[in-house]
This record gives structure tokens, C-alpha cells and sequence, in this order.
């Protein structure tokens, strides 16, 4: 299979990393389909996509778990490899509905492989976490995780995410012919620069930099910081923002990999530097040139004190270049939140 000239299929397409997955693959070339159950995205994304890149994606409203439909999707529309972005993916919201989030993130990724199996595809690359690695970052004392660490999930949003690479593992090494990358990001952000697309679900805001959007554009009265007493430099917990785009671009990298690896392989993407919530809202309040009030609140229970990537595999094996900086993640964001309520077309 050609690479640059494949049908590709992303589940989760009109979401926030499957929108900007479409436009980077898009504008390489290749056809893209986007299968989404509009759970907690918006219709209207593929007309932004199609504004974006000059070239619009097919789409088809379906959940990913209905397998003889994700079958014919694959077969009648030529497809040659799959980004799997589909799921739920909230970490508090996966410690109150933990079965849904065993539900829908297994069965859909079992779905999508059985349809694919059906139809002669083996390339897929998969949406995973670097939540996974859970207790990992306390046991390496905060320094940057590396692939061979033992992920410790601490929720069931990424208990699901750790037995769903396990799943592709086993697969790859009884079914032939199977080629599986697992992209492990770490807190993707940011938005496009034309900011036509950023993050916007429909339900549950949780990630910490729409929540400091929120906060600059009035929408809520401060910012929460969920513990100020971890052991770190600040108090508050360290995590690895990567940019949206930059996220994009590691999959479509990881399309070519994927065309001639064989078997299975996780990548960690992110920027291999850890941010505090408190430097996070200091840097929020430069890019949107105001401060910003917080409000600090107990821990939630299956936070861990740090989770920084350590990148040098996927740079090496993706060819990445370098990252863009956590002041552009907040710039971006705030353009596409101040444009969010005007017509975004």
C-alpha cells in the first residue's frame, strides 16, 4: 500500500484531534473518511475542515460498535489504513461510569478490528494515552517516562486505554499481518492557527486548557485547581502539554511507519517537558492578557503528581521535528475561543 495516495479512516473524525488529523491528512493527499456517533462533537466541524483544506472528507454518522456497518464503511470506500481515535475520554468522568467507559472503548476498538479484519486491512494506528504510565512519573521521581516503563493506570479511563493496547499487542502477535503503532499522547491542546478548529465538545469541559479558555472569556468564574499539595516544585501537578497539530502531524508520520513496521509498537508523543498547573494559568493569563482568578480544591482521586514523556524514541522514529512551545498551545486556543461564538466558517 502507498501511503501517500491511501483511503484513510478516522474513527472519532469530527472530534478535536480527529478534526485536525482530517486537515494535516487532507492537505498531504490523501483521502480521508471520518466515522463519528456525534456523542460529543459537532456536524458542522466537516464544513470547517473542508474550509481549511480546500478538499472536504466523507462522512458518515455511525457508532464505531455496530461492526457490519463499520465493515461496509471500510469496504465500500476503499479504505487502506485507520487512525482510531473513537472513545470516551475523561478521566473524572470515567471514575462515575466506569462500565461505559469499558464499553464503548473496548467493544468499539474490538468492532473496528473485526470490521477491518473482514475487509483486508491491517494497518491501524491507535489513539492511546500517556495516563496509562499512572504512579509511574512518582516511582521515576517526575523525570520523563520512557516507553518500557510499566504503565499503572489509576482510572478507568486509562485502565481502558492500557487493556486496549494490550488487546492489539496479542493481536499483532497471533494474526499475520497485522502493523499496530499506538501513539501514547500525553495532554494534546491548542487549536488550528486559522482557529476554525479547537477544542469544543458538546458535554463535559475537564482538560485544563479549555477550562483556562472558559475562564478568560467569562464563561466561568476561576479556574479550579484540583490540589496544590503534590510533590512538586509549585504544589500543583506537572503534566506534558503537546500541540494539537503537532499531534496530527505524529500520525500521519506514524501512516508511513505503520506501512512497513509489522506487529506491534507504543510511541510516546508530547514535548518531554513537564508544566505546573500554576505555570500553565501564568502563561494563560500572558496569552490572554489578563489574570485569571483560581479556586484550589481537593485532589481528585486518580491524579498523579507528574506525567512528562520522554520523546527521543518518537523523534527518532516519526522524524519530528521540533515541537511548538506551550505559549503557542495558548494562543492558538484563545484565538479559537474568541472566534467560538462568532460564525466559525
Amino acid at each position: 500500500m502507498n501511503a501517500a495516495a491511501s483511503t484513510v479512516l478516522l474513527t472519532g473524525g469530527c472530534g478535536f484531534i480527529g478534526s485536525h488529523q482530517a486537515v494535516v491528512l487532507l492537505e498531504s493527499g490523501h483521502d480521508v473518511v471520518l466515522v463519528d456517533d456525534l456523542s460529543n462533537a459537532r456536524a458542522d466541524v466537516v464544513d470547517r475542515i473542508e474550509a481549511i483544506a480546500g478538499r472536504r472528507p466523507r462522512f458518515i454518522e455511525l457508532d464505531v460498535r455496530r461492526t457490519d456497518a463499520m465493515a461496509d464503511v471500510i469496504g465500500d470506500h476503499g479504505v487502506g489504513a485507520i487512525i482510531h481515535f473513537a472513545g470516551l475520554k475523561h478521566v473524572r468522568e470515567s471514575m462515575e461510569r466506569s462500565i461505559d467507559y469499558f464499553d464503548v472503548n473496548l467493544a468499539g476498538l474490538t468492532s473496528v478490528v473485526r470490521a477491518a479484519e473482514r475487509c483486508g486491512v491491517r494497518r491501524l494506528i491507535f489513539s492511546s494515552s500517556g495516563s496509562i504510565y499512572g504512579t509511574a512519573g512518582a516511582l521515576v521521581g517526575g523525570a520523563p517516562i520512557v516507553e518500557e516503563t510499566m504503565p499503572n493506570p489509576t482510572n478507568p479511563y486509562s485502565h481502558s486505554k492500557w487493556i486496549c493496547e494490550q488487546v492489539l499487542e496479542r493481536i499483532c502477535g497471533v494474526e499475520a499481518g497485522w502493523s499496530v503503532i499506538a501513539l501514547r499522547y500525553f495532554n494534546p491542546a491548542g487549536a488550528h492557527p486559522s482557529a476554525m478548529l479547537g477544542e469544543d465538545p458538546t458535554n463535559l469541559i475537564s482538560n485544563l486548557v479549555p477550562v483556562l479558555m472558559e475562564a478568560a472569556a467569562g464563561a466561568i468564574d476561576a479556574v479550579p485547581i484540583f490540589g496544590a499539595d503534590f510533590d512538586t516544585p509549585d504544589g500543583t501537578a506537572l503534566r506534558d502539554y503537546v500541540h494539537v497539530m503537532d499531534v496530527a502531524r505524529a500520525h500521519a508520520a506514524a501512516l508511513t511507519a505503520v506501512d512497513t513496521a509489522g506487529g506491534f509498537e507504543a510511541l510516546n508523543i508530547g514535548r518531554g517537558e513537564g508544566v505546573s498547573v500554576r505555570q500553565l494559568i501564568t502563561a494563560a493569563e500572558v496569552a490572554v492578557g489578563r489574570p485569571l482568578a483560581v479556586d484550589v480544591q481537593p485532589r481528585r482521586a486518580g491524579d498523579v503528581p507528574s506525567l512528562v514523556a520522554a520523546t527521543d524514541r518518537a523523534r527518532k522514529r516519526l522524524d519530528l521535528d521540533d515541537y511548538l512551545p506551550v505559549e503557542t498551545i495558548l494562543a492558538d486556543a484563545w484565538r479559537f475561543r474568541q472566534r467560538r461564538d462568532r460564525p466559525l466558517g
